[in-house]
């Protein structure tokens, strides 16, 4: 599981470091890096943010008016050269407080942290979060939604596929796709839907999630496209 990260730092030198750092890990994934707040908002607003990695000392609009600013608040690690700021980061919820220069071990320290807590966070979101039931090999099986890639036709039975696992399920494409939230699931081809919170990246033929590439009707990539921009 990879947690996507932005980093914001007005020192072109600090952020390619940073963000060194992250591109090595195995568990971060670089969504972009910015010189500034406004920049950094445009990003997650179209993007799906886990974690911030946050210089405090920026010109016009310093790391915590950034915080002020947002209405919802990933993760935030945040990153100075002077001490004095770690009481004030606290107030704002910080995962972790790491002082330049960042040591690598501090760093991956941090980011366990991150880790930790984003799989306590999910994990408790799950237990009432939102699912459905399905019917397999006779047995009745809960799944989160959260949890499901896509759901693939499959002759007379319809094939979902989980993080975990996959099942069969004898069912239509379009009762299935009644069951699902509208805000998360799409339609993308006559037997393909897809979980867009999973889309990794998509052309105008395939969405992308993991290794497996899912086509896309013709008419559809402007529904994902609008899709993407909401969610």
């Amino acid at each position: 599981m990879k947690l996507n990260c932005v980093v914001v730092d007005d020192s072109s030198i600090q952020r390619m470091i940073i963000a060194k750092l992250v591109n090595n890990h195995p568990n971060l994934h670089l969504v972009g890096d910015f010189s500034n707040a406004i920049e950094a908002k445009n990003c997650m607003s179209v993007h799906t943010v886990d974690l911030i990695f946050l210089d405090i000392e920026m010109p016009v609009i310093s790391g915590f008016d950034f915080l002020d600013g947002l209405k919802v608040k990933p993760q935030i690690i945040f990153i100075t050269s002077k001490a004095e700021y770690a009481l004030k980061a606290f107030d704002y919820d910080a995962t972790d407080y790491l002082q330049k220069p960042i040591a690598l071990d501090r760093f991956n320290a941090s980011v366990k942290r991150a880790m930790d807590f984003h799989l306590l966070k999910k994990e408790n979101q799950e237990e009432d979060g939102e699912h459905i039931f399905i019917k397999s090999n006779l047995k009745k099986l809960k799944v989160f939604t959260s949890k499901i890639k896509w759901i693939e036709a499959f002759g007379d039975y319809v094939k979902v596929v989980t993080e975990e696992d996959s099942n069969l399920v004898l069912s239509t494409m379009k009762s299935f796709e009644k069951d699902l939230s509208k805000d998360k699931f799409i339609r993308v081809h006559k037997s393909y839907i897809i979980n867009i919170d999973k889309v990794e990246r998509f052309n105008s033929k395939f969405a992308e999630i993991g290794i497996t590439k899912i086509p896309l009707s013709r008419n559809k990539k402007e529904d994902l496209v609008r899709a993407l921009a909401i969610a």
